[in-house]
């Protein structure tokens, strides 16, 4: 996680859009089919999107549309976006807005989670109204139990996240991964790449040593790799995004790899627009 790597990087990607923009134009229309390649996956199989908290400050048909914009599939619902106290009939509205958007809803989250039965119960409720297959939560630890045996009920796979310094429940991965790990296999964890990041680890190591339990991700940058490090557009920061990504196509990650950008709540488009074209970027070359 280098400075300079990063700077290595972001020059080495400018300059291969330099030098396409330049064959683009010196060789004719007629030739080009000749050095293009076959169209394939962008993503290398990865399901790139959005939480929805990224777009926190706009109403759920806005926060819609913004998503179209950037021209990507997958979303994660935030409560701001899919209130908790709604009923089945206003759940499967929300969905059916996210399906004639041409996105497809794969979590619900960040959830949390007290020790109450009927709370619990109307939060996996909730989840399942919607159509939810993955809810990212940060549950009590007393909640545990419950949560598993609410998990095998629904077959909702639960994803717990980590938040870093301050978090007094699971800061890092690693402490997730230890509660789990011995459960029923639908409970597991998500990775917040930048928190996991200002607790001084390696995400690429972490990622790796979680695979088998890692059901969501929630990727970001963050300009220092200390407690005080704040959100700041994907490429800009000091994670290395390209070993991130690269980690996560290594073990053939198959959920939610979800841009959670959380600077410039009120006007998020252009750090949104700038973090997917570096992470495409960074994709076409991988």
């Amino acid at each position: 996680m280098k400075n300079i790597s990063i700077m290595n990087r972001r020059r080495f990607l400018q300059s291969g859009a330099l030098v396409s923009a330049a064959l683009a134009a010196a060789i004719p229309t007629s030739t080009l089919a000749a050095v293009t390649k076959a169209p394939g996956d962008p993503f290398h199989g990865l399901k790139l999107g959005i939480a929805s908290y990224s777009l926190r400050n706009f109403p759920l048909d806005k926060a819609l549309a913004m998503t179209q914009q950037l021209g990507i599939k997958y979303i994660t619902l935030k409560d701001m976006h899919l209130p908790f106290k709604t009923t089945t009939a206003e759940r499967q509205e929300a969905r059916r807005k996210v399906q004639a958007a041409g996105l497809v809803l794969m979590v619900g989250g960040v959830i949390y989670i007290n020790n109450k039965e009927d709370e619990v119960r109307a939060q996996f409720e909730y989840v399942k109204d919607a159509g939810m297959p993955v809810m990212v939560c940060s549950p009590d630890p007393a909640a545990l139990d419950r949560v598993e045996k609410y998990a095998r009920e629904y077959n909702i796979r639960i994803a717990i996240h980590n938040h870093g310094p301050g978090d007094k429940r699971y800061p890092s991965p690693l402490d997730v991964l230890e509660l789990v790990k011995n459960r029923d296999p639908l409970m597991g964890l998500c990775i917040d790449v930048g928190h996991t990041v200002r607790l001084g680890l390696d995400p690429v190591e972490v990622t790796k040593k979680c695979a088998d339990r890692l059901y969501d991700f929630h990727i970001k940058d963050v300009t220092e790799a200390a407690p005080k490090g704040g959100g700041i557009e994907v490429g800009q920061g000091v994670i290395d995004i390209p070993a991130v990504l690269k980690s996560l196509i290594d073990i053939k990650f198959k959920y939610h790899v979800a841009l959670e950008y959380e600077a410039n709540g009120d006007a998020p488009m252009p750090g949104l627009i700038g973090s997917f074209a570096f992470m495409r970027g960074v994709l076409a070359v991988i």
